[in-house]
Formats: structure tokens, C-alpha cells, sequence
């Protein structure tokens, strides 16, 4: 039982940044959310894309307390599928709503991942 454990560990990357990390979407990570289910990895991103357009035009409101519920949302929805940028974008907006560039940075981030969704999808 032993050995099948070790068969199925993961191996220790963490020398240096994973090429599926560079992309929009870490792939690798999504595949481990989704047990490698390709049709059910269609389906989440869509569902992510879905909810990340959402959270966008509630970021668009300037409501500061709407832009940090959205950006909150939006930081474990991206977190969920591997989509580290906009995580990591969303979760400085949640720390500071009021930012203009943070706002910017998040569209960026989110409209590349929306991008990057659609190339796969093609």
C-alpha cells in the first residue's frame, strides 16, 4: 500500500515558477480540481468566466463595500479554478476598493483569463 502512495504523490516543484502557472489558467491545477474530468474542467471555466464577468460590473459600481464583496468573491472563484492573477489582483483590490489601477488590474487580469478560456474552448 505503501508503494501505491508514493506512486501518486506529486512531485516537489516548487524550485521555480511551473510553466501552467505562467498561463492564465494553471492547468495543472485545474486538472486536480477536477480529477481530470476534461468535460467537467469545460464546464468550471465557464462557470468561472460567467462569474468573473458578474463580479466585474459589481466592481464597476464604485460602491466600496459591493468592490470589496465582489473582489473577495471573485479572489476564491479564480483561487478555486487556478487562475493566480486574478487572485492575486482581486485580493489587493479587496485590501484597497477605492484604487482606480487595482480596478484596472483586476479587467486585465480577468478579460486575459477570459481569453485564455476561449482559445482552450476552441
Amino acid at each position: 500500500m505503501a508503494a501505491l502512495n508514493i506512486a501518486f504523490e506529486s512531485p516537489d516543484n516548487s524550485r521555480g515558477p511551473a510553466p501552467s502557472r505562467e498561463r492564465s489558467i494553471d492547468l495543472v491545477h485545474l486538472a486536480k480540481q477536477t480529477m481530470g474530468d476534461k468535460a467537467l474542467e469545460v464546464e468550471v471555466l465557464q462557470m468561472f468566466a460567467r462569474q468573473a464577468r458578474s463580479c466585474l460590473q459589481e466592481i464597476g459600481s464604485g460602491d466600496a463595500k459591493r468592490v470589496q464583496a465582489a473582489s473577495h468573491k471573485l479572489k476564491g472563484a479564480a483561487s478555486a479554478v487556478g487562475a493566480f492573477r486574478v487572485a492575486d489582483a482581486a485580493a489587493a483590490l479587496e485590501s484597497d476598493a477605492g484604487d482606480a489601477a487595482r480596478m484596472a488590474a483586476v479587467t486585465t487580469c480577468v478579460v486575459d483569463a477570459e481569453n485564455f478560456i476561449l482559445k482552450l474552448s476552441r
